[in-house]
């Protein structure tokens, strides 16, 4: 799969590749994928292109606050055989005409008190000031379809509040998994599924180990492949 990204702002990372992941061994369960799917800051366009890849009875909704990256969402969405439907604008502020079944995020999780870039395209795309956490679940739980599934990534030091948050707006955290940059380091990023409605129990699944010395873990390669994404970065 080609994705075009841009040479001087945001690019995908291994997040993006990990959280599909983590979606895909979270769905196994369920025969029938189908509906509406929701990516919040899609960004280029990869994580719901993937899920919509994978679950051919999805149809993909990318939801994109800047310009250039809604321009690079449809494009990449043309390239990868995906019809979607863009939603312009701040996530915050869109009043969506359906609710979803699936929503997938890989929002802005940098704390904004930490030292922040200058370029603009990328500030929006990290830095959680531009779309706060409670706000953020607050609006994701409006518009999920009842036992609606949400998956998203952030920050592990901001858990308290995630698990808060979601509780308030009748969100379930069904399954979590950590990533450590190596094995002897803490976690720095856990990935949540929540259900709307749900009664389950929590499951934690094993850590996700980053590198091994220098080097990425099986693990991780082994999602790579899975992932078979190439990146061309193009002036927008």
């Amino acid at each position: 799969m080609v994705f075009y990204q841009p040479k001087d702002g945001y690019c995908y990372n291994s997040d993006t590749h990990i959280l599909f992941n983590f979606i895909t061994l979270n769905l196994q369960k369920f025969k029938n994928i189908q509906g509406e799917l929701l990516d919040i800051g899609s960004g280029s366009g990869i994580l719901g292109i993937l899920v919509a890849t994978k679950y051919k009875k999805l149809h993909l909704n990318s939801c994109e606050i800047q310009d250039d990256f809604a321009f690079l969402t449809k494009k990449n969405g043309t390239i990868n055989n995906i019809n979607l439907t863009i939603h312009q604008g701040s996530f915050l502020d869109i009043d969506f005409d359906k609710q979803f079944d699936i929503v997938v995020s890989n929002p802005p999780f940098y704390p904004s008190s930490v030292v922040q870039t200058q370029n603009q395209n990328i500030k929006i795309a990290r830095y959680n000031d531009n779309l706060p956490l409670k706000e953020f679940i607050c609006k994701t739980s409006k518009i999920l379809k009842p036992q609606g599934k949400f998956f998203f990534c952030y920050d592990v030091k901001l858990l308290n509040d995630i698990i808060i948050f979601l509780k308030q707006n009748n969100l379930n955290i069904e399954t979590i998994q950590f990533l450590h940059p190596k094995n002897d380091k803490k976690a720095t990023l856990v990935m949540v599924y929540a259900r709307k409605n749900s009664k389950s129990l929590m499951e934690i699944l094993p850590p996700m180990i980053m590198f091994d010395n220098d080097k990425f873990t099986k693990e991780i390669e082994d999602i790579y492949n899975m992932c078979n994404t190439h990146s061309i970065k193009v002036e927008i």
